[in-house]
């Protein structure tokens, strides 16, 4: 009996030990959540405080663009318009969206500065790769070297990407969001176009097509972004993936050119009507300043 009430008071003992632990640590997580409370208060009253001085926080500047890529018979083909975009500002008219990573690589991505740094540092890391263990790189390793490099970011590297190439595995292709998720599929598009696009890939994609009709069709997709869609436009590039290598096609075609001048314009004076003239005198706000001219130096024992 002695053994038995022994045991039965251990157990109790162990049975209010687990209790306090775990009444310490209810306190713990209640100290930490008002801790964290206090530091949103603090945080909310500082930027109002700011905002209230006429401090505003930056915004970020839009950007668009339309890049697109499809699986055929014997590769992948990459397609992207040339107009990089800052705001409502057209940057650059003629830019290139289709990166370098491999020999057997190429990823389709905007021209900002994110997707710029992201592409030329996987890229190096690919070629190290490469140098290391003598053999190509695969799609799968430049896919997850990229997402885990946006994930670590939490989508702060605004970096929307279309990865395709040609491995042992055969053709590949992927879409990598801003956060680090990806997708495997047959067709993908991105950007602020890629629902003009995805419309003539979802109409018109066939699986086994032939190089000519998945260029025609990756073409096709980048011009409806293109002429539904501000933030894109110009011109159209391909870039084609087979085994054989890559064939960066720049540019596919001339999209929006520019018609030349038919004739000279010349009016004559007094072909435009006036209504009213009105003619108002205009203050002048130059400060005006007193210039000492300097006397003659016979005429100064005179003035003595």
């Amino acid at each position: 009996l002695m053994y038995v009430e022994e045991e039965e008071v251990e157990e109790q003992e162990e049975v209010n030990e687990e209790e306090e632990e775990e009444e310490v640590e209810e306190q713990e997580e209640v100290e930490e959540q008002e801790e964290v409370e206090e530091q949103e208060e603090e945080q909310e009253e500082e930027n109002a405080f700011l905002q209230n001085a006429g401090h505003h926080p930056p915004k970020a500047t839009k950007t668009g663009t339309t890049i697109a890529g499809i699986i055929f018979k014997d590769g992948v083909v990459l397609g992207a318009d040339t107009r990089a975009t800052a705001g409502s500002i057209v940057a650059d008219k003629n830019c290139a969206k289709i990166h370098y990573m491999a020999p057997n690589i190429c990823c389709g991505a905007g021209t900002a500065a994110d997707t710029e740094m992201i592409t030329n540092l996987i890229s190096s890391q690919l070629e190290l790769h490469r140098l290391e263990t003598g053999r190509k790189s695969r799609v799968i390793t430049a896919l997850r070297l990229l997402k885990q490099r946006l994930f670590r970011y939490q989508g702060h590297i605004s970096a929307a990407l279309v990865l395709g190439g040609y491995d042992v595995n055969g053709p590949t292709l992927y879409s990598i969001h801003p956060h680090g998720s990806t997708d495997k599929l047959p067709y993908v598009t991105m950007g602020s176009g890629s629902l003009a696009a995805m419309g003539v890939f979802e109409a018109r994609f066939k699986m086994n097509m032939e190089l000519d009709d998945a260029k025609q069709l990756v073409r096709d997709a980048i011009s409806a972004g293109i002429y539904n869609d501000l933030g894109s436009g110009s011109n159209v590039d391909l870039c084609v993936i087979t085994k054989d290598g890559v064939d960066y096609i720049r540019p596919h075609e001339i999209g929006n050119k520019k018609v030349e001048q038919t004739s000279i314009y010349s009016y004559q004076p007094g072909s435009t009507a006036i209504i009213n003239e009105v003619v108002a005198p205009i203050k002048s706000t130059i400060p005006r300043y007193a210039v000492a001219t300097p006397t003659p130096a016979g005429d100064e024992d005179t003035l003595d």
